[in-house]
């Protein structure tokens, strides 16, 4: 079985070698020959997981002591040398206890741990290369000569199975492709991705910190990513109110009951906080803001009149998640969420949708996202709820998609436990994929709360609710725009717009006049006052990515005018005051991307 399916797969490469599933064949094969190459350099290592991911490959070890850049200089030399031997890569099935046998007998008692916990029945899968032996399920390519092109990035501590309860590791990442032409393009990509890492920038342009005094995955926005912030929440609740939505306000923790109704104690209480117990009740920390809202529904009697029901909100929630995936401001433990729901009725339903896709299009497109990928998830093998239900939700959804003229893929069988959804992804300038909008049907949570509203005839009815995240989450979304523009923002977003600064110090008095007339239309402007040269001042403005930089001296004095610079574009020549500002004015309104005044 093992060999048919290497055949296949090796069909594959040579027509295909870029196809995703080549690429995680080179991929996963390259992770066993990091794993030999490590175990025959240090014999006491123990290997544990070495999986194919999105953009490479890892494997994790327990080590005496952690690798240094020496070591990982060594280990890639190495393997090197088992590429060139040509090794071939053989498909075995042992049974159960001969598996657990041999790894017992080299100490490796991660792999032992492994077999026992994923194998049900007698026969065990591994792969040979050399003296080298893993436990794996395939497929592999056929001989060690096919990974050439690979390259050792980096070496993190990690954690046994993600849990912190468990021993720690050292994880080597690393990249492979079938063309050194590849690999070249790949490793330009990273160098470019991590001059925009949002955790650099976001050090440096003096956006957000996450410290410890205050706790992991808790962000700290700092007063320039505030104004970003502000700016993005102005934007959204103008949107939503400019659409038929009403604002919420809801509290940050309520009694256990409310969540044992909702249903997240079953399904969600892994990434729940430790309940507070106070007043002999137990308080919860919100995971979701959706019970808050149908709360509020319930307060008063429903019509049909009152459909649909639009509530949004920018609603704090809180998620214990492991302290080996937290990653910045994408994944943190407490967040901002741009929730909004819609109560409507079944025969209000496409249409409610249709309006999202294309209000959802519109926001993200605002902010620069034009490239997406848009999925419908259908419904997956678990789940709650009547068939008609699902195939009526599914329905509306792949309705107002093509009704939308949008490009979009099925993901079978993924959509969550209660309904189907639409996810919208988008692509940033280096063609990442950043999952924002998600757009789920629930008739689950408005049949666990009793949910009713009186049809034009009197008769009692459900109502359908729609769970829809516009950006995601603030926090994640200021990342992703963090990245998608290496700090440079668009105007209307940038925290500081303009910086004026003076030549010398006799130029301080008319630099004031021009700082507080752009100050008094309501632009964002600085004035650099400091004991520098006009040449450093500039230099530190471009390296805090401002879009305008005015230079006033005496001859802008005298003829009562500015000089202004726009962020890598350089020096603009000299301008009209009033013009400048009617310039600037314009693009912030029009929220464009074209600085030119």
């Amino acid at each position: 079985m093992n060999k048919k399916r290497n055949d296949v797969i090796l069909s594959k490469i040579d027509c295909k070698p870029k196809e995703s599933e080549s690429l995680e064949v080179y991929r996963h094969s390259c992770a066993h020959l990091l794993a030999q190459a490590v175990t025959e350099l240090f014999p006491d290592t123990q290997y544990g997981i070495g999986p194919a991911y999105e953009n490479g490959f890892y494997y994790d070890f327990i080590t005496q002591r952690p690798f240094s850049p020496e070591d990982i200089e060594l280990i890639s030399k190495r393997m090197k040398h088992i590429v060139k031997q040509n090794l071939k890569i053989e498909s075995m099935e042992w049974t159960k206890q001969k598996a657990i046998e041999y790894f017992s007998s080299k100490n490796q008692f991660l792999k032992v741990e492994l077999i026992n916990e994923k194998v049900g029945t007698n026969e065990v899968s591994l792969y040979k290369q050399g003296d080298f032996v893993d436990f794996c399920k395939g497929p592999h390519l056929p001989s060690t000569s096919y990974l050439k092109y690979f390259k050792l990035l980096s070496v993190a501590a990690s954690l046994w199975k993600g849990d912190e309860n468990n021993q720690s590791m050292q994880r080597i990442y690393g990249v492979v492709y079938p063309t050194l032409e590849e690999l070249n393009e790949h490793l330009k990509f990273l160098k470019e991705a991590k001059e925009r890492d949002h955790r650099k920038l976001g050090k440096s342009l003096d956006l957000f910190s996450i410290q410890n005094d205050v706790g992991a995955g808790l962000v700290l926005w700092h007063p320039k990513g505030s104004i970003i912030r502000h700016e993005i929440e102005q934007f959204w609740t103008e949107e939503h109110l400019k659409n038929g939505y009403e604002l919420l306000y809801t509290p940050h923790i309520a009694k256990m009951d409310l969540w044992q109704m909702s249903g997240h104690l079953d399904f969600y209480k892994d990434n729940m906080f430790t309940p507070i117990e106070f007043d002999n009740a137990q308080y919860q920390l919100r995971p979701m803001n959706c019970p808050f809202h149908i709360v509020v529904f319930k307060s008063k009697n429903r019509s049909y009149r009152d459909m649909p029901i639009k509530w949004a909100e920018l609603g704090a929630v809180y998620r214990y998640e492991r302290k080996g995936v937290l990653h910045g401001l994408m994944r943190v433990r407490g967040f901002t969420q741009d929730d909004a729901h819609i109560f409507c009725t079944q025969e209000q339903l496409e249409h409610e949708i249709k309006e999202l896709i294309d209000f959802s299009l519109r926001i993200l497109g605002t902010f620069g996202f034009k490239d997406l990928d848009i999925y419908l998830s259908t419904r997956p093998d678990k789940y709650v709820g009547e068939l008609e239900d699902w195939e009526l939700a599914t329905a509306a959804l792949k309705n107002s998609l093509d009704k939308n003229n949008v490009e979009y893929r099925v993901d079978s069988g993924e959509g969550v436990f209660y309904g189907p959804k639409i996810d919208i992804k988008v692509k940033d300038v280096l063609k990442r994929s950043w999952q924002c909008t998600t757009i789920q049907v629930d008739f689950n949570l408005p049949k666990r709360f009793n949910l009713k509203y009186s049809d034009n005839s009197g008769k009692i009815r459900q109502p359908i609710m729609i769970h829809r995240a516009l950006l995601g989450s603030l926090e994640r979304f200021f990342g992703v725009l963090i990245e998608h523009y290496a700090g440079f923002f668009p105007l209307w977003l940038s925290p500081v717009q303009v910086m004026v600064i003076p030549i010398t110090d006799k130029n301080i008095e008319y630099a004031k006049i021009v700082f507080n007339k752009i100050n008094e239309n309501n632009i964002r402007v600085g004035l650099d006052q400091r004991s520098e040269g006009v040449g450093k001042k500039i230099r530190d403005s471009e390296l805090q990515k401002i879009p305008y930089i005015i230079v006033v001296g005496d001859k802008e004095q005298k003829n009562n005018n500015i000089s202004f610079r726009i962020h890598k574009k350089g020096d603009q020549g000299s301008i009209d005051l009033n013009h400048f500002i009617k310039g600037v004015k314009k693009i912030i309104m029009e929220k464009g991307s074209n600085y030119e005044v």
